[in-house]
């Protein structure tokens, strides 16, 4: 009777080993094998969340079929405490055992927010706050023309200020490159006047790529004693840099004294006037040779440059036969 029990009791146990193995043989390939989506998905993760959190939004969304094997996965393979909060793209088929890899690796989904050259501080500020991507507020704003306009790659629920905070990181390595590698001789006294220039030369070459022949005019100017006569400087200063003046100039905002005015000051604005990139400030520290002292839009999305102003006043006349003839069509 003895040996009855325990031979019983020997092959009851080898029964559920052999049954323990299959099960976790089965549970195992679970895990590893292709999962019930049928095509890609873009999963968020918290910031904060739990395992119990994310298995239960990998079901609901249909990424896996068994949210307790997920856990125990996760635990097993000491993955449960670290996951990453982000947006990520979850592959068609992804398997449990991916999907914590995804999920730990941490690349999450990327957005971007893209920065023209020669925007306002307060035009970059109003691009940054509009993207819901991004979160908080910018509670530190560097001054203008210390942001570098680019594009700048960010994942959901960053904060805006991180956006701005890499900006000025980049135009203040932009500045250190261009003045340290700037022409000698150039009638500057501080990177800030450099700066200054650059984003004058920005808006005036309004990005046709003649920053170099834009700032030669302006540094021909200043060795003449001449006044700069920048249009986008007088616009600026009518708001401040606040909401941008467009279309014609009225002789009465010709005439409107600010410190930005340089139809009347002689010599720099005090600050910059947009926030330039990195070619009009490189072009403003290595600017090209030339004789002119003029320039106009010529049409063609360029420039026409005179040497004088009898030349200056034709290039004028011919623009302005131009926007009549657009103008009438």
């Amino acid at each position: 009777m003895g040996r009855s029990v325990a031979a019983n009791a020997f092959t009851f146990l080898i029964l559920l080993i052999v049954a323990l193995g299959g099960f976790v043989a089965w549970a195992q390939g679970q895990f590893r094998n292709d999962g019930p989506l049928a095509e890609d998905l873009v999963f968020e993760v918290a910031r904060g969340a739990t395992l119990g959190v994310v298995s239960g939004g990998l079901l609901s969304a249909g990424a896996i079929s068994n949210e307790q094997l997920f856990r125990i996965g996760a635990r097993y393979t000491e993955r449960d405490t670290k996951l990453k909060f982000g947006e990520y793209v979850l592959p068609a088929g992804s398997s449990m055992d991916g999907i914590l890899d995804i999920l730990v690796e941490g690349k999450s989904v990327q957005y971007f927010v893209t920065i023209p050259e020669g925007l306002y501080v307060s035009e970059i500020v109003t691009r940054i706050n509009a993207n819901e991507d991004l979160t908080g507020e910018i509670e530190t704003l560097p001054t203008e023309g210390m942001l570098a306009p680019n594009t700048y790659s960010f994942h959901k629920g960053d904060s805006r200020q991180s956006v701005v905070d890499r900006m000025l990181e980049a135009q203040i390595a932009i500045l250190d490159e261009a003045w340290e590698g700037r022409d000698e001789g150039l009638p500057l006294a501080s990177k800030e006047e450099l700066l200054i220039l650059a984003s004058i030369v920005e808006s005036e070459a309004g990005g046709a790529g003649e920053w170099g022949l834009v700032a030669s005019v302006f540094y021909n100017r200043l060795a003449a004693n001449m006044r700069l006569q920048a249009d986008a400087t007088l616009r600026y200063g009518l708001t401040n840099g606040g909401e941008r003046v467009r279309g014609g100039l009225f002789q009465s905002q010709l005439d409107k004294e600010t410190p930005y005015n340089t139809y009347q000051i002689a010599g720099l604005t005090p600050t910059p006037i947009s926030n330039p990139g990195r070619a009009a400030i490189l072009a403003t520290a290595n600017p090209e040779t030339s004789k002119f002292y003029y320039f106009v839009l010529d049409g063609s999305g360029g420039h026409a440059f005179a040497v004088n102003l009898q030349e200056h006043n034709r290039n004028v006349a011919a623009w302005r036969k131009i926007e009549r003839e657009r103008s009438s069509n």
